[in-house]
């Protein structure tokens, strides 16, 4: 089993900055170089949906809404996934999800994901 660790969340004022992060643990976290690994967000009444993903080789894909804003990077060594929000808008608050796909060439379908963490929530004001 896979565990998924977010932290990084909270509130903030329109135009700021946050860094989530996931941390990576677990009985075969030593294939996590292998994982596609994605950041989605699910707002209050809202189904969840994809913000970010990096693949193995380092590709990244992004929603159109957070293109110019957010990066997403991974740190094979830490076993570790990180979103970089610049920013921030009103319409960007929600439950944070990190998540991990088995499949190296993984995307942006959260059904194809096989691990979730909890969730870290971010709220930015106007």
């Amino acid at each position: 089993q896979v565990q998924l660790v977010e932290s990084g969340g909270g509130l903030v004022q329109a135009g700021a900055s946050l860094r989530l992060s996931c941390a990576v643990s677990g009985r075969t976290v030593s294939t996590f170089s292998t994982y596609t690994m994605g950041w989605f967000r699910q707002a209050p009444g809202k189904e969840r949906e994809f913000v970010a993903a990096i693949r193995t080789t380092g590709t990244t894909y992004y929603t159109d809404s957070v293109k110019g804003r957010f990066t997403i990077s991974r740190d094979t060594v830490e076993k570790s996934v990180y979103l970089q929000m610049n920013s921030l808008k009103p319409e960007d608050t929600a439950v944070y999800y990190c998540a991990a796909e088995t499949n190296p060439f993984g995307g942006r379908r959260p059904e194809n994901y096989d691990y979730w963490g909890q969730g870290t929530q971010v709220t930015v004001s106007s």
